[in-house]
């Protein structure tokens, strides 16, 4: 797993007509502070039931990396009325799915079953609000589970654990440094008053984001909602996190590692960037559009033309762009050589083609189609029901508004050529960025 009734009257509610077909939405904030999402989709009788805390990684105290991912593990452990795994089972036992995951910025927990089980679901996860309870037989066997997923999904995989210590490098003091997943030293310590604590400070309605996506109608939906989670108390201990501000960039960062693990060896950069702001996507949308065009397509995009195709110097290259953050974004490049080119020359390759991308302009033909792919593709995901519906709680985990989320395409369409050129400029600052190069130990590569 790796992000009642009502008494109150409703705030706000607000009803918007989505893109090209897409359904209509449905955004409302009941009285206790729970932010409510409902997405009709009537074409199967499914439906997606998400309750998003806007509390990730990037929220714990210090020496409790991993406490967020912890809890989460520990929220199908039971309440004061359900046994310990009874959650999923009844999930199961009702033919449905559930799951949930941490970011950084949030923690999510989903359920997908049949549309006439919407209510239990509901009544489930607002229990789990407000009654979570376990014992030493759960929480001591789970943090050995945790521990085991680290080394499972982290330490036995080589680029893992590069990306972990390329984080590290770049974020000198926000906790985005920090893996999600926890330092193992810090793990190994978690204890259950430490996860009740945390849930204590930071679980409840008024920082949470319910989604509902399928087939039911909005008034019942709604009702449903009031039911089960509008008696629920706003919690008084929640209030707003400070985070660290990262200071000042003023010199770049390089990690080198060695592995024997290592297949092919590669050079990634990672840039810090905007996130997408409220109100004003322009520069994240533009950030897209770069990623786009220099690392979308592994046979059209800049990189991968000029370096694998025309000079024959590469096995791929790649960029990427990472926006869906509350503090900072990431901007990524990558080059993966030959047989018999250097990293170190791989490296002077991708910088040089980036530098001439930004000189010589945009191909105005290339940026209709980068951008028309872009738009397609995110058309086509509005039948993606669940992925719809992460769309609206991620976005508004992170601090954008149902507005914001429905505008993206718009912000995309109004792109030009002159933005992504300024947006690009940042790629030939090197001092917010970390360079890192994983290759296999040099006395592995002289026995060979």
């Amino acid at each position: 797993m790796f992000v009642s009734r009502l008494f109150s009257t409703l705030v706000f509610v607000v009803s918007f007509t989505t893109m090209a077909h897409a359904s209509p939405v449905t955004h409302t904030t009941l009285d206790n502070g729970l932010e409510i999402v409902v997405i009709e989709d009537r074409r199967a009788p499914v439906v997606v039931h998400m309750v998003w805390y806007r509390v990730g990684a990037a929220d714990e105290p210090p020496l409790q990396s991993g406490i967020a991912h912890f809890l989460e593990h520990l929220m199908f452990k039971g309440t004061e009325t359900m046994a310990p795994g009874e959650f999923s089972s009844v999930v199961e036992a009702n033919g449905g799915r559930d799951n949930a995951f941490t970011s950084w910025d949030y923690t999510g927990y989903f359920q997908r079953v049949a549309a006439d089980r919407l209510e239990l679901m509901m009544e489930m996860e607002a229990d789990r609000m407000q009654n979570l309870s376990f014992t030493e037989a759960e929480w001591l066997p789970e943090r050995d589970v945790i521990l085991e997923e680290r080394g499972q999904v982290l330490e036995s995989r080589v680029g893992a654990q590069f990306n972990e210590a390329m984080l590290a490098a770049l974020f000198k003091e926000h906790p985005y440094g920090v893996p999600i997943i926890g330092w193992r030293h810090d793990m190994a310590v978690l204890t259950d008053e430490m996860a009740m604590d945390f849930y204590a400070a930071h679980y409840g309605p008024n920082n949470a984001i319910l989604v509902i996506a399928g087939d039911v109608d909005t008034d019942e939906a709604l009702a449903l909602a009031r039911q089960h989670y509008g008696a629920i108390p706003a919690n008084p201990a929640i209030a707003p996190v400070e985070r660290p501000t990262e200071p000042p960039h003023l010199a770049e960062r390089r990690v080198v590692m060695e592995d024997a693990r290592v297949g092919n060896p590669y050079v990634s950069r990672i840039y810090l960037a905007p996130p997408r702001r409220s109100g004003d996507q322009g520069e994240a949308a533009a950030l897209q559009m770069l990623a786009a065009l220099l690392g979308g397509s592994s046979t059209t995009s800049v990189l991968e033309r000029r370096l694998t195709f025309d000079e024959g110097i590469a096995l791929s290259a790649w960029a990427s762009y990472m926006g869906t953050m509350r503090d900072y974004g990431m901007f990524m490049l990558g080059i993966t050589p030959v047989e018999g080119v250097s990293l170190s020359d791989a490296e002077a390759a991708l910088d040089r083609v980036v530098a001439e991308f930004l000189e010589e302009g945009i191909d105005p033909e290339q940026f209709e189609r980068v951008r028309h792919q872009i738009r397609a593709s995110e058309i086509f995901g509005l039948d993606d029901m669940q992925g719809r519906a992460r769309q609206y709680g991620v976005g508004l985990s992170i601090g954008l508004t149902v507005e914001d989320v429905e505008g993206w395409i718009d912000a995309i369409d109004a792109v030009t050529p002159e933005d992504v050129l300024a947006a690009g400029q940042m790629l030939l600052d090197k001092r917010a960025s970390v360079t890192g190069h994983l290759m296999r130990p040099q006395t592995a590569e002289l026995s060979q």
